[in-house]
């Protein structure tokens, strides 16, 4: 990756796509899971890394996290200058946009950084340079969240990360519009999409999950949430899941990343 400088900021522009409502999942997720920590700081920073050619998806960041954290506020940053200008008559107390790439220029440590449907455009081999680039601009106790979904949010995957590196993988979807668990391997980020073949973990994981929601049809009966419900918690046997039911009430389950990375070895 190329050095950062003022004048040039580090990244290429995306094609800007974006929807009202298309990141709720993902910023729900947030709220809960990242909430009280962006509630204890003092000054809370979150920043909505390439928000596209229209700014809502950093509006609806900055309503939905302070929900949790009434105190945080977001700066959306993307890298085509005329997509800043088109933002700025948006901004209001706590929402501002700048100018800007990977180099995340941010007046302070974000303790938040979001990047969704930013890196598909990338080859795979340089998602790993773009990880610990953003993660070594996080505060202390800092997350990114790293993903891609679908242009209205039915379904969404995404990479939680720590300074130290990933984390977890969370899968999440409308579940009425979901045929199989393995619908949503077209959403996986990045780092994932490509490994989705025999003998990796991620391709492994998917079959699983399409077994366990086979099983789990006469849950079907009482609605798809239960259907899920009962599935995850058949996956949960043999793949790490970290989350509870009631997160899967809601369309998700989150699995440690190291059962998921690409070349690891299912225990």
């Amino acid at each position: 990756m190329p050095r950062p400088s003022p004048s040039r900021p580090v990244g290429t522009v995306t094609r800007g796509t974006t929807n009202p409502n298309r990141l709720r999942r993902m910023d729900r997720w947030i709220a809960h899971t990242h909430g009280r920590t962006l509630d204890s700081a003092d000054r809370p920073l979150a920043v909505d890394l390439g928000y596209g050619g229209a700014p809502w998806t950093a509006v609806e960041l900055l309503h939905r996290l302070r929900s949790a954290a009434p105190a945080v506020e977001v700066v959306g940053i993307e890298i085509d200058p005329a997509r800043v200008a088109g933002a700025k008559p948006y901004e209001t107390e706590g929402l501002t946009f700048r100018h800007g790439g990977f180099e995340v220029p941010a007046e302070r440590a974000p303790l938040l950084i979001r990047a969704a449907n930013v890196l598909r455009q990338y080859d795979e081999e340089q998602v790993a340079a773009v990880w610990e680039r953003l993660c070594g601009r996080l505060a202390p106790g800092g997350l990114l969240v790293e993903g891609t979904c679908d242009e209205i949010g039915r379904r969404h995957v995404w990479v939680a990360l720590g300074p130290e590196g990933p984390r977890t993988v969370t899968f999440a979807t409308r579940l009425g519009s979901l045929e199989r668990p393995s619908d949503l391997a077209e959403r996986l980020p990045k780092a994932l999409i490509h490994r989705n073949v025999p003998g990796e973990p991620v391709h492994a994981f998917l079959a699983d999950f399409d077994r366990a929601w086979a099983a789990a049809a006469p849950y079907a009966s009482y609605g798809a949430r239960q259907r899920w419900i009962r599935a995850v918690r058949d996956l949960s046997g043999r793949w790490p899941v970290v989350d509870r039911a009631a997160r899967w009430r809601q369309g998700e389950v989150t699995v440690a990343w190291e059962a998921l990375a690409p070349g690891a070895v299912k225990g």
